[in-house]
C-alpha cells in the first residue's frame, strides 16, 4: 500500500472516531439519542469525506 493512501485511510479513521466522540458527548449533554442507522450513516459520510479530503490535500500540500 502506498504511503499516501495509508495516511489518508488513517486520517479517515481519526475523523470517524472524533465524530463519534463528539456525537456521544452531544448525546450525553442533551439526553437526545440518535438511532444506530443515523450514527452509522453519518460516520460513513464523515469517514469517506475525511479520507478523500486528506488524500487530495496531501497531494496539493506536499508536492
Amino acid at each position: 500500500m502506498r504511503p499516501r493512501v495509508k495516511a489518508s485511510l488513517l486520517w479517515g479513521l481519526v475523523g470517524v472516531l472524533a465524530f463519534l466522540v463528539a456525537l456521544q458527548g452531544y448525546e450525553l449533554a442533551t439526553g437526545y439519542r440518535y438511532s444506530l442507522a443515523v450514527k452509522f450513516g453519518a460516520s460513513l459520510a464523515v469517514g469517506v469525506g475525511a479520507t478523500g479530503l486528506s488524500y487530495l490535500a496531501e497531494g496539493r500540500l506536499f508536492e
